[in-house]
This record gives structure tokens, sequence and C-alpha cells, in this order.
């Protein structure tokens, strides 16, 4: 979508306030279009501006067990305080507040052998939730004019650790005896996932896209070969990334993790976008696949999520800014901003980074 510049679209509209204490607050624009127009123009490759993450809204409903036993709600009501409580299969999860999350309550494992899946794991019916209650509450928070996702806690991966514990999840996916049954769980879960997607999409019509979790590595490597991916967890990823399109939805994957070698099955896997924490060469990610997969770029590479760079001159910000949008602008490769990068960004630096950028991308 090509939209001639024009500096009236650099008129602060609103500030959101700061994703943390002692960051900047985030200034909203006058775009030529809204913001979820400006997300859908870059998931279709057609971007119109840099895409930082403020122009999302992100959306866990508590009607959604998962969301209230790992504390992540997101809706008008807010955030639900941190509590202990059962998961959409029945595991039970408590809240650390040392790290400011939750994990699964330690002990006896839910599922000790995948084998045993179908004895053990039992599918809820969603349709007796509350989700009448949650439609008309957020109503408002479903018509702010963004991009709005929903979030999904607990993929694949993620959710045999939770069925599983770490050690044993690890050790089922090379484990012959057990191999199969796991793929056959991954697979009964997208069909799960699609059935719970589609619900959704008729309650929430307004939901553009899914935001699925699914950490795949450490600090240092992937918890797995490629090749295990490629067996047990790509087949069933690709099955929900087919239904997300064919409802003309987009599929962003949340992985954490140094993941490089594991970027070829996120593209099978068929996902649009992938935000790399910066322990990851996010500038050798977005050379090597930034014309398949939407990179969630950071300006320089540091360990840090938050900060990611020390604090510079206008000038020098104004001057990374424009290298940024020169390198990772590109038509036929768009990126976002890597939004734990763009959660420390001056205000010089973001409204330098519009404007190159809607340039950038009118070439």
């Amino acid at each position: 979508m090509k939209i001639p510049f024009s500096e009236t679209e650099l008129t602060v509209a609103f500030e959101k306030p700061p994703a943390f204490p002692g960051l900047p607050g985030t200034p909203e624009y006058t775009y030529p279009v809204s913001q979820r127009e400006g997300v859908i123009a870059a998931f279709k490759g057609e971007p119109i501006w840099e895409i930082l993450g403020s122009e999302v809204s992100y959306f866990a409903p508590r009607v959604v067990p998962d969301n209230v036993a790992r504390a992540t709600t997101m809706e008008a009501v807010g955030s639900m305080a941190a509590t202990d409580g059962a998961d959409i299969f029945g595991v039970e999860w408590e809240y650390v507040p040392s790290v400011g999350g939750c994990m699964v309550r330690p002990g006896k494992p839910f599922l000790e052998d995948v084998n045993d899946w179908e004895k053990v794991i039992k599918f809820p019916d969603f349709t007796k939730w509350d989700w009448e209650a949650s439609k008309n509450e957020n109503k408002a928070y479903l018509s702010d004019g963004k991009f709005h996702s929903m979030w999904q806690l607990n993929g694949f991966f993620e959710r045999l650790i939770s069925f599983m514990e770490f050690e044993n999840a690890a050790y089922a996916l090379i484990d012959e005896n057990q191999q199969d049954a796991v793929a056959a769980l991954m697979n009964r879960l997208a069909d799960f996932y699609i059935e719970l997607f589609d619900y959704e999409l008729k309650i929430f019509p307004e939901i553009d896209g899914f935001f699925i979790h699914d950490d795949w590595g450490s600090q240092r490597a992937p918890f797995f070969s490629p090749k295990i991916a490629a067996e047990l967890l790509v087949p069933a990823m690709k099955k929900v990334t087919d239904f997300i399109h064919s409802r003309g939805k987009f599929a962003e994957l949340h992985s954490c993790g140094h993941l490089l070698a594991q970027v070829p099955n996120f593209i099978a896997a068929g996902w649009d976008a992938w935000c790399p924490q910066q322990l990851n060469d996010t500038h050798k990610i977005y050379e090597l696949y930034g014309d398949k997969l939407i990179i969630g770029v950071a300006p320089e590479q540091t360990s840090s999520d938050l900060n990611f760079a020390a604090p510079k001159s206008e000038a020098e910000d104004i001057a990374a800014a424009n290298a940024y949008a020169d390198a990772f602008c590109k038509a036929g490769a768009p990126s976002f901003f890597n939004m734990y990068a763009g959660m420390s960004l001056s205000p010089v630096y973001r409204a330098e980074l519009y404007k190159a950028s809607r340039l950038a991308y009118l070439r």
C-alpha cells in the first residue's frame, strides 16, 4: 500500500505509558491508516511503516483457564492478581514471586509416559466456559483500532512440558518407544487448538491473529535437534497455521532461546512472524530468512532484552534510526522492530525511525 508520507503524520496523537518503570512512554503518531491496518499491511508483505508492537493489542481473557493459571491475563478488566490455579487440562500451576511467573506444581508428573496420553489427558469442553460474559466485557477493549492478537500459552512442546515436566518431555522426544505417541499427541493438540480457535473467532470476530507460545531453546542452543522438531512438532504446527490462514488471520510464534538452527522449521511450520530474543543474532537471521519470515530485528546485538544500547545524542539516534531503516525496511523482506528493544526507544529515535521506515517502504 503506497501512501505518500506527510510530516503531519509525526504529530503525536497520544502517548502510552511505559511498559516498565524507568522506560520512556510510547508516542502514537497520526498514522495515515489505523494501527490495525498498518500491522495487517506488514503481515501481507506491503508494510507502510516499521511495526514496533505498540500497534498490537494482545488479548488473553480470563475465560481461558490457561491465562489465569499462568498469571497472564490481558483484557478490559486488566491483569488479574497472580494466583495458583489449574490450566485447561487440569494441570496445577503455582505463582513464584521471586521469578514473577508461574510453574507447574512440582511433584508427580501429570503424565509419565506419553504412550498413556489417551488414558490420562482429558480434553475440555470449552463451550461450557462463560464466553458470553467475556464477550460483553471486552467489546470496548476490542474496538480500539489496534491489531488484536489472541494469546495461546503452552503451544506444543511447552504443553508437553506441562504434562511431564521438562526432563521427561525432552527425553520423550528422543525415546523411540515414545516418539509415535508424541506425534499422535501433538496432532490431537493441533485438532483441539483448531476447534478452540474456531470457537474464539465466532465469539470474538475482532481477532486478527494468534500469538502462540512454544519455547524451544536455552540461552546457548535449542533444546532438541532440527530433525526432531521437523518430525514431531512441525506437522502439528503447520496444521494449526494452515487453519489460521484459511480464516484470513495471521500466525505469530513466540519462542525463546538461541534458535537460529530452528528457523527453517519455523518457516516450514507456516509461521508469519517470529521475534527472537536478543541473545540471537537477529541481523544474521534477517539476512538468511527475512524474505520468508517476518523477523523482529534488534538495532544492535546485546545480551539485554530491554536496554538495547547506551544513551546517545539526538544526532546519533537520528543516524542510527536511518541506518536501521536502510538495512531492514526493504520491499520483499519487511521486518518488525524487535519488541524487546522497542521498549527502550528514545522519542527521537522512535520519530526518526517512523519517518525513515515510511520513506524506505515507499521505494
